[in-house]
């Protein structure tokens, strides 16, 4: 029996004012996540109208042929999707292996992955963090969500017609399908750890399938098709006002609910689907106004065009940042010409492919082929193709050709330096050894004892006395890759410190390692913290860490250097406004005494010190530690040293 198409389904205009706050809602948190700390939540809100729309014309299909004609499901949903992907597969490709081949790293396993909608399970198999922007370049991280719904699409037609043909009765399906949203979001809850980075939950079907869900089980109680335009008006203004909380509730969370939150993996992301599910249900009723109100014409050209705006945004702004190393220091100017560049691309890309590839008759294709290739080769058309097949032919070369897990010279140099100090700091700590002599003098810090602090332009070098007080501080140093490149060199000025380091550490996690670090009674009463260089700090964050501190407790905290990421200014001046609140915060400022020196950091980066920037890092951030230092314990710590050298000098006049 062949399929006809549905001649009842209805164009909802208003979904596309729906796709449009979404994506808007990505994009600025992915370019500004510190004013739109939840636009993330844009995800969800596609996933239930993607639930909703396929199940919505799949229960149409069904009731006017009786039949659910899979094998053209799966071809309109590739004609719809695939094309687009595959062309921006190709163009980051093709720019990679020509312009910035530093990208290219594990690019053959991403397209595969991608190309199979797997790529949700790849990330995750390969540590992969959605939440770590400094350590993670890749253009394609937000292909996960993608892969969700591709599994989903090659799933569900089954399960609609198994549910159909056995269930029957919508109320049952309904209540069916929205336990197994629930049994979803108690997989999220159970697998999510706090403190941790979220990314496994975050990307995981099986932690991610209840929006979609939620939206497949509307479309059985609230199909499209079988609502009245004509209700009453008292009805008619319950709905409008459902949809306005409903509104309100999501822009409110795409401002506030921060992704390091833990309600968000604990309720949050599946309340968010509630409050989308009753915005798309309201939208889609005829007799409420929210159609209407969603309906403008750019409402309609932002949500035509949202797939291929989510399809380019991060690969435009991960080149953009890579190849321009001042975004941190004019991160407005980065916001306007990557949004700029996110339109243009994204209008090139719908206009010239996804329109006309939506209704190629791929059937045709060698037919057409053949006909082409027949023309004279002065044709415009062939000239293009030509060029066509050169970008495919050169991205495929990247694509083949591209690393595994490969680092560059001056990564694996970093990498080394960092490893190195973490061992022997590991070493240091489990012999439990306090250096009782100094080899660090007042003009030269070690690192290997041969480079020099240029003292004309350097006012911060530790005098004799200072090294005599910092012997004795019970330091507890919690920091990233920052703080350990420097590790060795700060724990011999600090042969009493703690030092606790660990790589790609973020500000969100922190509260909750360093509550375990207090209730282990490791933490000491002066404390160092370097964190900052992989993702912003809310305030919410910085908060937590500051109460689990306590505020008997003398914290010192180091301004970030990061030049090549957005967040720089905003964690520094996070920072700057923090000692303000805090009395018991000290500020060590790294980012303004080191912007002007770009020969102290790694040429790969422009974050970690290298062997020129250590020297200068370590004594400057010593050097403000030990001038901060509580005034009981500085005085204390003095008459110690004071009572030592009258011991050593009693013990000597003794001897002679």
């Amino acid at each position: 029996m062949k399929n006809k198409r549905l001649a009842s389904a209805r164009y909802i205009t208003g979904f596309d004012g729906v796709r449009t706050i979404a994506v808007i809602g990505v994009i600025i948190y992915h370019l500004l996540p510190n004013i739109m700390k939840g636009g993330y939540l844009g995800v969800p809100i596609f996933f239930v109208i993607s639930g909703y729309l396929i199940t919505d014309l799949l229960y149409q299909e069904y009731r006017q042929n009786g039949f659910i004609d899979i094998k053209g499901f799966y071809a309109r949903r590739m004609k719809r999707l695939y094309p687009a992907m595959v062309l921006m597969l190709i163009g980051a490709s093709f720019y990679i292996t020509t312009f910035q081949r530093n990208l290219s790293n594990n690019l053959r396993g991403i397209v595969l992955s991608s190309l199979t909608y797997l790529n949700n399970w790849w990330q995750i198999y390969h540590n992969s963090s959605y939440f770590n922007r400094f350590g993670n370049e890749s253009p394609f991280t937000h292909l996960w969500s993608l892969a969700v719904e591709g599994q989903y699409y090659f799933i569900w037609p089954i399960a609609f017609i198994l549910l159909i043909k056995f269930i029957r009765n919508q109320g049952k399906i309904f209540l069916g399908l929205a336990s197994f949203s629930f049994i979803s979001f108690i997989l999220m809850w159970a697998f999510y750890t706090p403190g941790k980075d979220p990314t496994r939950v975050y990307f995981g079907t099986d932690t991610r399938m209840f929006s979609i869900l939620l939206g497949s089980a509307l479309a059985f109680v609230w199909p499209s098709w079988r609502m009245r335009k004509n209700i009453a008006p008292n009805s008619r203004k319950w709905l409008n006002f459902l949809g306005f909380g409903a509104l309100i509730l999501l822009t409110l969370s795409f401002f506030f609910l921060d992704s390091s939150l833990i309600f968000v993996y604990r309720g949050g992301l599946f309340l968010v689907s509630i409050l989308a599910m009753i915005l798309i249900a309201i939208t889609a009723h005829p007799g409420a106004k929210w159609n209407k109100w969603l309906t403008s014409p750019i409402f309609t050209y932002i949500g035509k065009r949202s797939y291929g705006i989510y399809l380019y945004q991060y690969p435009i702004m991960i080149f953009y940042e890579t190849k321009f190393k001042n975004s941190g220091t004019h991160p407005w100017i980065r916001f306007f010409v990557e949004l700029f560049a996110i339109f243009i691309i994204s209008e090139l890309s719908y206009r010239f492919f996804e329109k006309p590839l939506a209704v190629f008759d791929y059937r045709q294709t060698l037919k057409k082929l053949k006909k082409f290739y027949g023309k004279p080769l002065t044709l415009k058309s062939k000239w293009k193709t030509l060029l066509s097949s050169m970008v495919i032919l050169i991205a495929f070369i990247g694509i083949i050709t591209a690393p595994t897990n490969l680092l560059t010279t001056e990564q694996k140099k970093v990498q080394k330096q960092i490893e190195e100090n973490k061992k022997k700091l590991a070493a240091k700590a489990n012999k439990k050894k306090v250096l009782s002599k100094k080899k660090i003098i007042s003009k030269k810090i070690a690192t290997n004892g041969t480079d020099e602090i240029d003292t004309k332009k350097f006012n911060y070098i530790m005098t004799d006395e200072d090294h005599k007080i910092a012997e004795h501080v019970p330091l507890f140093v919690f920091g990233d890759s920052v703080m350990l490149a420097a590790g060795k060199t700060i724990q011999e000025i600090f042969p009493k410190a703690i030092i606790d380091g660990t790589i790609s550490r973020q500000a969100y996690t922190s509260a909750e390692e360093l509550k375990e670090k207090k209730e282990a009674k490791q933490l000491t009463k002066i404390v160092w913290l370097s964190l900052g260089t992989n993702g912003y700090i809310t305030s919410e964050n910085f908060d937590s860490i500051m109460t689990v501190l306590g505020s008997d407790t003398a914290i010192f905290w180091t301004t970030v250097h990061v030049p090549t990421r957005s967040w720089q200014n905003s964690v520094n001046h996070l920072l700057k406004e923090k000692v303000k609140k805090y009395k018991n915060l000290y500020l060590i400022d790294w980012y303004k005494m080191s912007n002007a020196h770009k020969d102290w950091f790694s040429k790969e980066d422009q974050v970690h010190p290298n062997i020129i920037g250590v020297p200068y890092y370590a004594n400057y951030v010593a050097k403000t530690i030990v001038d901060h230092l509580p005034k009981k314990l500085k005085q204390k710590i003095q008459k110690e040293i004071a009572v030592k050298e009258k011991q050593n000098i009693e013990q000597n006049n003794d001897e002679n």
